[in-house]
């Protein structure tokens, strides 16, 4: 179908994220719900104001990487005229590190994820899986993101988060202490929340390490409900 609706999808950085795969996930549902998609493998794209200006979505799964000062001016000009900012993990919420107010834009940063017990890591991406549950706040029984979901447990990447008290969060996810840990009391971080900046609306999900966790059907399910709500 013809799109009605503008999304651009950014994607690159480290590509232990699948930057590919994961966001070709979601770019059919984007076509099915008329949007016209226009993929970019660099955030230069947001420093052309023009184009931005028609952006109704942006789906952004850029892990670390940088960004010029022209590019974050675009970026936050566009959604603070209400262009929605979407994304999941690394892609949105470990992007940029160098620049502090893209940290800002988004109110929360990866810091780490602990893993296994040293003696169980083979140095791999496996290292850092492990068992947690993704806890739902209150505020998302009636959240049209995640209206319906329960609490669900995965076995993946468990972010630990740092962030502000101006995003409005929908899950948690609690670090436990273990025996080999450092940090004495358990450490609950913003597992999935969302953000109003300026006429905009940023959706950040910290689950989707890789297109297996992507493809779960709950957070499936809030990646797709949280590209909607964030867009125009």
């Amino acid at each position: 179908m013809t799109g009605t609706k503008n999304a651009l999808v950014v994607r690159g950085g480290w590509d232990g994220h699948q930057p590919v795969e994961a966001t070709d996930l979601f770019i059919p549902f984007l076509k099915d719900h008329g949007y016209d998609v226009r993929i970019e493998d660099s955030p230069k794209i947001y420093a052309d104001a023009d184009y931005m200006a028609g952006v109704d979505l942006i789906v952004q799964c850029m892990t670390m990487s940088t960004i010029e000062k022209d590019e974050f001016a675009g970026l936050r000009a566009a959604v603070e005229n209400g262009t929605g900012l979407a994304g999941w993990h690394g892609g949105i919420a470990d992007s940029y590190r160098n620049t502090s107010d893209y940290l800002h834009l988004i109110g929360g940063q990866f810091a780490c994820h602990p893993g296994k017990h040293p003696d169980e890591r083979r140095g791999e991406q496996a290292d850092n899986y492990v068992p947690y549950t993704v806890n739902m706040l209150p505020a998302a029984a009636d959240h049209p993101i995640t209206r319906g979901i329960p609490g669900f447990d995965l076995v993946t990447e468990q972010y630990w988060v740092l962030a502000d008290d101006y995003i409005d969060v929908l899950a948690t996810t609690t670090q436990k202490v273990r025996p080999w840990d450092p940090w004495h009391r358990e450490v609950t971080s913003p597992a999935i929340w969302t953000r109003q900046w300026g006429a905009g609306k940023i959706f950040v999900c910290t689950p989707g390490h890789r297109v297996e966790i992507l493809e779960d059907a709950n957070v499936r399910t809030i990646v797709e409900r949280g590209l909607l709500w964030a867009s125009r």
